[in-house]
């Protein structure tokens, strides 16, 4: 019979606790081979798998085994598809078994703050909801298959520039409402094997000691029952992580952070029932994996593939496309100008770089399904290890172009652009790029834009093309999904996770972007990506949830199951959206919730649903939405807690943040009232809002004898009066209302708003 992790415990020395809870080398945890605790490697992902050969370099940077590479997230963020993202969990986790990994180190939940973001790549969005629905299926999906997850990079990692050192300040409603939130539901709804904590501080504490972070949050409010890894150098002070939740510390420090675990102990500075505690989490870990894992293990890399392409397809957004010009005919002259075209620029630089299974080239994936009445002519363009223009490449352009019917241009960020470890300092393409497109455009009317990047770029060019499809970073199988959106064998379907710009200087986070020395201040609070775009009422580049297609949509019959509801009620959002066009094709539905009057800074509106329809030409569907008390609430500090303000809300329906086809509106009844107390400097004007002490306001506004002066101005009189606090009734009362008549109105005061 096999012992229990608590006689597992009960006979580990010192020594041994504090060795499992760090790691053995850069990729695996502690083994005690004498009580039979196996080493467990984990590895790199989140859109691939990157597990380091033996003879790999001891940073692990390079040399890693064949593995699919899904598009990275910016792009699979884009399909807005829940069952997608659990497909590629699933194939994801199906190569960790056969490579024997017990967690793949993803999926990253962190909020798209700035498109200057080196890591942009690698997140998902810049709305918490989305993110975080698609980063649960993520979860669920890998660990379907017996393979945990770590959830990553927790919290508030949302900048490259001075990663390891930069303290975040952010207020604790935004850090609820937008930077915690997009962890949350990730948390709750799939249980990660793992989450990883981020290097940076949050207000002043680094992540890794943070014992609001880690276990308040974490463990005691979101029910977390896995273990907490650092990012890889994420420790700072091991004996003070310990004690604030981080179990695990990666890679190993040569036995430097044991020691300090074994010091600690003995000095009484750390508990032994503290650190009792984090090796059971790590017994527990552990002995899930091992009892997950699958003998003879194996997957099939052309099925795999085939996900990638599928991926792929619903990772596109088109932007633009004038005159219908997309899809390609079928016949005729196209020239296919860029370096991209033949080397594809398919995921991001750093630590989730995927050594693929095979990969596509576009302009063969092209020629491969176009048919024999297409003709091709290729020229390069541009140099991709250089942002200088080359004169003889621009001139071959040209020619090329001006003999086709269509000029195809692959253009985009190269991999120096875009990396982990530091951030952009513009959203510029390269000036090659540019000047390719100037090139062109001169010379041929018909150009279409093909974009490889994995985050915003502007386009002053934009009014030179007639199509623009952004193509992120699209994965081994970018090559053959993109010949399929644009010879029109599918029709795009993705829809943008991410505000573009027209530029750099509109963005909310412009002017505290990355901030000074080690000090980045969210002053832009709340209003991030869209929200910000809607609040300043500025025009986007291309707004979130944008994206067109090659049939189009109708929307109807927008209802709800109740028009009152408490916020303890579950309420049904249904509408019909049918396939107006000639070819089949996928929308997006998406339903933003907005309160019509609140008492606090809120965004006008948020993402509260969201799914991805497929209709045949004519073809009806029926979707519907469950609202619950969090779709209406927001996080209140006084309270501790998420609060549904009384009142009226807007229920939206649109095809992208911007375009709102359908809108109805709900009575929510809220079940708390916030405490109020009133003292010596409540205003009269709170007194006036508030029912239940507007009588009583009234009564203090006789006090001051101003309505002879005022004459039939009760409105001036009120206005004057809103912003006075109650103490100044004392002194313009001229010894008529003393201060203990003060106290015994504010005592009744509070009475009154009690009862």
């Amino acid at each position: 019979m096999s012992p229990t992790i608590q006689e597992l415990i009960a006979g580990m020395s010192l020594e041994e606790k504090a060795g499992l809870c760090s790691g053995q080398d850069f990729w695996h945890t502690k083994g005690i081979e004498r009580l039979g605790i196996p080493s467990l490697m984990v590895t790199d992902g989140p859109h691939g798998l990157r597990k380091q050969k033996d003879d790999a370099d001891h940073l692990g940077l390079h040399n890693s085994v064949p593995a699919t590479c899904f598009p990275s997230a910016a792009g699979t963020a884009s399909s807005w598809n829940r069952d997608l993202l659990r497909a590629i969990g699933e194939a994801l986790g199906k190569e960790c078994q056969a490579e024997n990994i017990a967690v793949l180190l993803g999926p990253g939940a962190n909020i798209k703050r700035s498109p200057l973001c080196g890591r942009n790549f690698e997140y998902f969005s810049e709305d918490p909801y989305l993110s975080t629905e698609l980063a649960a299926n993520h979860i669920k999906g890998v660990q379907s298959q017996g393979v945990g997850t770590s959830l990553k990079h927790f919290a508030a990692n949302n900048q490259e520039h001075r990663r390891m050192s930069v303290d975040a300040i952010i207020d604790e409603r935004t850090l609820r409402e937008i930077y915690l939130s997009s962890f949350e539901g990730a948390v709750k709804q799939s249980q990660p094997w793992s989450v990883m904590c981020s290097y940076n501080q949050v207000n002043g504490e680094y992540a890794s000691e943070s014992e609001f972070l880690l276990t308040q949050v974490l463990r005691e409010e979101w029910g977390f029952e896995g273990f907490v890894v650092s990012d890889w150098g994420a420790v700072n002070e091991r004996v003070k992580g310990l004690k604030a939740g981080l179990e695990l510390e990666m890679p190993s420090s040569g036995g430097i952070g044991d020691a300090k675990l074994v010091d600690a102990v003995r000095q009484g500075e750390l508990s032994m029932d503290t650190l009792d505690r984090a090796v059971e989490r790590m017994l527990r870990f552990i002995f899930k994996a091992t009892e997950n894992r699958k003998a003879d293990a194996a997957f099939d890399p052309e099925e795999h593939h085939r996900l990638a392409r599928q991926a792929a397809q619903e990772s596109m957004v088109l932007l633009k496309n004038k005159d219908g010009i997309l899809p390609l005919p079928k016949w005729g002259t196209i020239a296919v100008i860029g370096e991209f075209a033949t080397k594809p620029r398919y995921q991001g630089g750093g630590s989730s770089h995927v050594n693929p299974t095979r990969l596509d080239d576009p302009l063969e994936q092209m020629q491969a399904i176009a048919g024999a009445d297409v003709s091709f002519v290729y020229a390069q363009g541009y140099r991709l290890d250089s942002d200088e223009k080359d004169e003889a490449l621009l001139e071959e352009a040209r020619q090329a172009a001006a003999k086709a019917d269509i000029a195809l241009l692959f253009v985009g960020l190269p991999d120096r652009y875009e990396s982990e470890g530091y951030d952009r300092t513009h959203l510029d393409i390269p000036v090659n790029h540019q000047a390719l497109i100037d090139a062109v455009s001169g010379v041929q009317s018909n150009v279409v834009v093909v974009l490889s990047n994995g985050a915003p770029v502007v386009m002053p060019w934009i009014g030179q093309v007639k199509a623009v499809l952004e193509g992120y970073l699209g994965g081994q199988a970018f090559g053959g999904a993109v010949a399929d959106v644009l010879f029109g064998h599918v029709s795009p379907s993705g829809k943008l996770a991410e505000t573009f710009p027209v530029k750099l200087s509109d963005t909310p986070s412009h002017l505290n972007f990355p901030g000074e020395g080690d000090k980045v201040e969210y002053k832009e609070g709340l209003f991030v990506g869209y929200r910000y775009y809607d609040a300043k009422e500025l025009e986007p580049l291309f707004p979130f949830g944008y994206g067109l297609s090659y049939t189009s949509f109708a929307y109807s019959d927008l209802s709800v199951s109740a028009a009152s509801i408490t916020d303890q009620d579950t309420v049904t959002v249904r509408m019909k959206v049918t396939n107006t066009g000639r070819v089949p094709g996928k929308e997006i539905v998406q339903l933003y919730v907005s309160d019509v009057q609140s008492s606090v800074i809120r965004p006008r509106k948020e993402l509260k649903g969201f799914t991805k329809v497929e209709l045949a030409p004519g073809e009806t569907k029926t979707v519907a939405f469950d609202l619950d008390r969090r779709a209406f609430a927001y996080y209140c500090t006084e309270l501790g807690d998420w609060h549904v303000e009384s009142g009226a809300f807007e229920l939206l329906i649109g095809q992208s943040s911007r375009d709102i086809e359908l809108r109805t509106t709900i009575k929510v009844q809220g079940s708390v009232e916030l405490p109020q107390t009133y003292h010596r400097n409540t205003l009269i004007g709170d007194l006036l809002d508030n029912p239940k002490t507007a009588e009583k306001a009234k009564y203090f506004m006789g006090k001051f004898g101003l309505e002879a002066a005022l004459g039939d101005n009760p409105e001036m009189l009120t206005a004057m009066m809103r912003y006075m606090p109650l103490r100044v009734l004392v002194g313009f009362g001229g010894g008529s209302y003393t201060e203990q008549m003060l106290a015994d109105d504010i005592a009744e005061l509070n009475g009154l708003d009690k009862a």
